[in-house]
């Protein structure tokens, strides 16, 4: 089975950067890349991980960040389409 992804949208780099510090911090996940989309004014990051572990980060920040998400999802073993879509970031961390 493959990991699981996470997907974590929020307004603003500050919180974003927060809410990257507390998912790392929370649950073994790995950053895959992150996205300012509206000069900065709303940041897509997204996450991987075993399920468990991207669901627990992504929970913690969405209650303990510094502002709420606009939307968050957590896919377990995403279809290869998806990942073909992630690997194409321009921010893609390796």
């Amino acid at each position: 089975m493959g990991q699981a992804y996470g997907f974590f949208e929020i307004p603003s780099v500050t919180a974003a950067v927060v809410a990257i510090d507390i998912m790392c911090k929370t649950a073994g996940v790995e950053l895959v890349t992150w996205e300012k989309k509206l000069g900065g004014r709303l940041v897509t990051v997204i996450v991987r991980g075993d399920v468990s572990a991207v669901t627990e980060a992504i929970e913690a920040a969405a209650t303990g960040g510094i502002k709420k998400p606009a939307a968050y999802v957590v896919i377990p073993n995403p279809h290869e389409e998806i990942l073909k879509i992630i690997n194409s970031s321009n921010n893609r961390v390796s």
